[in-house]
C-alpha cells in the first residue's frame, strides 16, 4: 500500500469576494473526489479572495497505481480554466511491512 498527501496552491484570479471564491472553489474540488476516491478539502488561505490551498489525500496498492492516480489529478487540475496551479507539493508514505 502506498499514500500520499498533497498540498495544491492555487490562485483564482477572477473572484472579489469570498462567495465568488467558493463558487469557483467548489466545483474544482467537487471534480477532484470524482477523479478517484480522494479526501479533499480547503486547508489554507481561507480569508484571501484569489488564493487557496486544497489539501489531497490519495492512497494507492503499489508506487505505480499512486504515480498515476497523482498524474490524472494534475491534468484535471492544469485543465481547469478558472484556476492557475502555483505549486504541488506532495509528501509520500510506504506501508511498512
Amino acid at each position: 500500500m502506498r499514500a500520499a498527501a498533497l498540498r495544491v496552491e492555487l490562485h483564482l484570479p477572477t473572484p472579489q469576494s469570498l462567495k465568488q471564491k467558493r463558487a469557483v472553489l467548489r466545483p474544482v474540488i467537487e471534480g477532484m473526489r470524482r477523479l478517484g476516491s480522494y479526501s479533499v478539502a480547503e486547508v489554507g488561505h481561507h480569508d484571501s479572495w484569489q488564493r487557496a490551498v486544497i489539501g489531497v489525500a490519495i492512497v494507492a496498492p503499489d508506487g505505480a497505481s499512486l504515480s498515476q492516480q497523482v498524474s490524472k489529478l494534475r491534468r484535471y487540475l492544469e485543465s481547469r480554466l478558472e484556476v492557475e496551479v502555483l505549486d504541488v507539493l506532495m509528501s509520500e508514505l510506504e506501508d511498512p511491512e
